[in-house]
């Protein structure tokens, strides 16, 4: 599941470069509910098979701001970039053209909705170490009522 599409985290590797490791895959909630949509996983709890949509909930009632992340994650991997977890950056994803140990992420990205209101602070902050990391900030807004989702690259400027 990692080799194909970079899925996952393995737990207590933190650059896996073999593919002969043992540890346990973790997934995300957002890439559970990915993969169960595309038949690629099934999900058991005592003994059912939760649907995607069952997980889709219960990952709602987990985590905030998921149906936004959730949209975002699927737009980007739909156009072809390998998606992965940005907390250690800064911001909600990093985003790859062909995957971790293969290429750098050129983009941190921040997930929005058309309705939320942005603190400059937060843009400010995670511009700053992104650009500490020679990666650009990729703001990615969900209008909440046609489910578009709108992206807006910001780069540092010196005057």
């Amino acid at each position: 599941m990692y080799w194909n599409g970079y899925y996952g985290t393995f737990l207590g590797e933190y650059k896996p470069r073999s593919r002969d490791i043992k540890s346990p895959l973790e997934l995300s909630l957002v890439e559970t509910v990915y993969l169960s949509e595309r038949n690629t996983i099934l999900v058991r709890e005592n003994n059912k098979i939760l649907t995607p949509n069952e997980l889709f909930e219960i990952a709602e009632k987990r985590v905030r701001k998921f149906n936004a992340l959730y949209t975002v994650y699927s737009d980007l991997r739909k156009r072809g970039f390998i998606v992965r977890r940005g907390l250690k950056f800064g911001c909600d994803y990093l985003v790859y053209r062909y995957g971790p140990g293969i290429d750098h992420a050129p983009f941190g990205v921040l997930v929005y909705t058309s309705s939320e209101e942005v603190d400059p602070i937060e843009l400010v902050r995670a511009g700053r170490l992104l650009h500490s990391v020679r990666k650009k900030l990729l703001l990615a807004i969900l209008n909440e009522k046609t489910r578009e989702v709108k992206y807006m690259i910001l780069e540092w400027w010196k005057p």
